[in-house]
């Protein structure tokens, strides 16, 4: 899932702490075959396939990651949005290429970008996509797998702990005697600012940042981010970094990557309109 996971844990014993870690790692390796849109035999992208006869049946983990995808976009109105796979790939061309997109393929993208082009079937489990749809689940797999980290976790009986993937933290029951484990999280308001830290302390929570702080391309002396508006096709121009904390960390990825998109005031009218949700942003004043 281009990132590192990394999980902490109180166990009974190192044995058991390992045999949990290691099915974790393999939940992990399943979950990116299934969602990953890097590799065209994965289910989504079979799914996505010209070919592919529609309605497409599905295995319980994408249908579920799909299903929160819809929920998210709509809620967001767009600003997350899983069928961004055009713009997608335009822009990841676009920072081999140092060179902004063609007007003509991006409008293309732009017009096939849109939340309302999946159907989901929840009899039959399968799903049913408008041709010409392709999907990039990016902004959200990575806490959906570390939610899955912490069901597998305490499957093998351990309760107490945390998994990081990336910016995203997903986080069970605190440690013993503590009130919740402590998260370090990134927040800066001007350049210079970024090895800034907050700490805050979470249990049975999760939290996620987004930003440019480290992904981000500079083309023709603009800085953009490696979040795609779907609106303009490209990668935010703003300077700016938001971390949600949310119940669970599929849908704090999601919002988090929403909220750089909708702004700080967009982004704070939306939160407290959703339960258990936070939202806290950074956006960076230049000098």
């Amino acid at each position: 899932m281009a990132t590192t996971f990394r999980i902490a844990c109180y166990a009974e014993d190192k044995a058991t702490a390992e045999k949990a870690a290691a099915a974790c790692f393999q939940r992990i390796a399943e979950l990116n075959a299934s969602f990953t849109d890097y590799d065209p035999t994965s289910e989504l992208m079979r799914l996505c396939a010209p070919g592919a006869q529609h309605p497409f049946k599905v295995s319980a983990p994408l249908f579920d990651l799909l299903q929160r995808s819809r929920q998210i976009a709509e809620l967001t109105g767009g600003a997350f949005d899983p069928t961004c796979g055009y713009l997608s790939q335009l822009w990841r061309r676009s920072k081999r290429q140092q060179k902004l997109p063609q007007a003509d393929r991006l409008q293309a993208a732009i017009a096939a970008t849109d939340w309302r082009r999946i159907t989901l079937h929840a009899e039959s489990r399968s799903i049913t996509l408008q041709p010409g749809t392709l999907m990039d689940l990016g902004g959200i797999a990575k806490g959906y797998a570390a939610d899955e980290c912490l069901c597998v976790l305490r499957r093998h009986g351990i309760t107490r702990a945390v998994v990081q993937a990336g910016g995203d933290t997903a986080v069970g029951d605190p440690p013993p005697g503590e009130t919740g484990w402590e998260i370090k999280l990134r927040t800066f308001t001007r350049p210079g600012d970024e090895d800034a830290l907050t700490s805050v302390r979470l249990a049975n929570r999760a939290v996620s940042t987004s930003g440019d702080l480290y992904q981000f391309i500079e083309i023709g002396g603009v800085r953009y981010s490696h979040i795609i508006s779907p609106k303009t096709g490209l990668g935010l121009t703003g300077r700016i970094a938001c971390s949600v904390f949310a119940p669970d960390c599929t849908t704090s990825d999601g919002l988090a990557t929403a909220m750089c998109v909708l702004g700080r005031e967009a982004g704070e009218k939306l939160a407290a309109t959703l339960p258990g949700v936070e939202v806290r942003f950074a956006v960076v004043a230049e000098d």
